[in-house]
């Protein structure tokens, strides 16, 4: 009888059953991970991005599976297995595997290395076609406006008593731009990169509930039915463009040089953005490259950054106070930069004969192109002829653009 019962402790010990009686955090995050797939599967939120963060942060908390990310001090030191303390910059990566487990080894390889979210700027360069912002330059500075955002949370941040690059960190969310919010916390604030970038995928995620709710809290009636075309037949833009397969060309290498005379460190980001760009307007004579820019390399880099993201997200790291600040934070800076952008709109049209419809300014944020539909989809609403797709896309790009530049800009302050 005791053998059966101690063959029956040794595997109840076996599985992690113990671990989530002893610590009933773990079941939290399993909620948090089941609602995230909910979310990218069911309700189709962003799911190439939505579905690996989530079931990174499944994998990542289950006791014993070391498949989530260790968390390190400010001066990067971490406990092995030996009880002894190491820098775990000063680890080669095959020893962080072997300490750490695998997803460890992708995460300080592809992730903290800054490796993945330029490529995946490459890639959306190459699905990105900035004809709609060229045709209507001017609409650009709406995605500009809608960066204000990040700097309002950043400021709010500080009074809160958060560092600056934490501060930094944490308002970039207003971008909407996960793989920008990445890219600028693992340079200031790399130990809170898990929960600002669930916060930013998530955000992302919920753009058609979000812009709906501030644009209803913002708008009149009379305001969202500003029909575009209609401005454009009674006011005609007086500048056209003759040769716009030679401006499109011109375009990501004009602004690769100017942004890295002016903010280097953006290259990173707008760089590896634009250089996707060209060789996709370039056409035939790059068309491999294209290829697999758009397709092959950016669908690798998503699957590993999500699993990554998501394998931060353990109990430690984000059952705790300073990460519930960050996710209602980086929920007032995405909510204030599509307010921003709506706002910057009104200021235009008091000043202006040709009159904007605001929903373009509602998406100077950088989650292209949902954030385009869903203004479109909200444009038909009021008047099934009103299409504004096209001039939301316009302010929709420039937001990548921007929030980039303000990445590089905090960089440059702060890093």
């Amino acid at each position: 009888m005791e053998g059966l019962l101690d063959i029956l402790r040794k595997l109840y010990d076996m599985t992690a059953l113990s671990n989530l009686v002893a610590d009933p955090r773990y079941l939290l995050m399993y909620l948090l991970a089941f609602g995230l797939l909910y979310l990218g599967i069911v309700k189709k939120y962003e799911p190439l991005l939505l579905i690996p963060i989530a079931f990174g942060v499944l994998i990542a908390n289950f006791p014993g599976g070391e498949m989530g990310v260790i968390q390190t001090d400010a001066a990067g030191m971490v406990t092995l297995a030996d009880g002894s303390q190491k820098i775990i910059w000063d680890m080669p990566l095959h020893e962080i595997a072997h300490e750490f487990g695998i997803m460890n080894y992708l995460y300080y390889g592809l992730i903290k290395t800054g490796l993945l979210p330029p490529i995946i700027f490459m890639g959306v360069g190459a699905m990105t076609d900035f004809g709609p912002m060229l045709r209507n330059l001017k609409l650009a500075i709406f995605g500009a406006a809608a960066q204000f955002g990040i700097f309002a949370v950043l400021l709010v941040s500080l009074a809160l008593g958060f560092s600056p690059q934490e501060a930094a960190s944490l308002g970039i969310i207003g971008g909407a731009d996960g793989p920008t919010a990445i890219f600028t916390t693992i340079k200031l604030a790399p130990h809170l990169l898990g929960p600002i970038a669930i916060a930013a995928y998530s955000y992302m995620a919920l753009v058609p509930v979000i812009i709906p709710a501030v644009v209803k809290l913002t708008c009149s009636k009379k305001e969202l039915m500003i029909n575009m075309k209609e401005q454009d037949r009674l006011f005609p833009d007086k500048m056209e463009i003759k040769n716009m397969r030679a401006v499109k060309i011109i375009f990501p290498i004009a602004v690769t040089t100017i942004v890295a005379i002016f903010v280097p460190t953006a290259v990173p980001l707008v760089g590896m953005l634009m250089f996707g760009n060209l060789i996709k307007e370039i056409g035939s004579d790059t068309s491999r490259l294209f290829n697999v820019a758009s397709n092959g390399l950016m669908n690798a880099a998503t699957i590993f950054l999500g699993l990554c993201v998501g394998a931060t997200m353990t109990a430690d790291a984000f059952l705790n106070f300073q990460t519930l600040g960050i996710i209602v934070g980086g929920f007032c800076a995405f909510a204030l930069s599509i307010a921003s952008g709506i706002f910057m709109v009104k200021i235009w049209n008091l000043f202006s004969k040709k009159k904007i419809n605001p929903l373009i300014g509602a998406t100077g944020l950088s989650a292209v192109p949902m954030a385009s539909r869903v203004c479109n989809g909200i444009s038909t609403k009021y008047d099934p002829k009103n299409h504004v797709l096209n001039y939301c896309m316009a302010s929709n790009i420039a937001g990548v653009i921007g929030s980039a530049v303000a990445a590089g800009v905090l960089i440059s302050f702060l890093g």
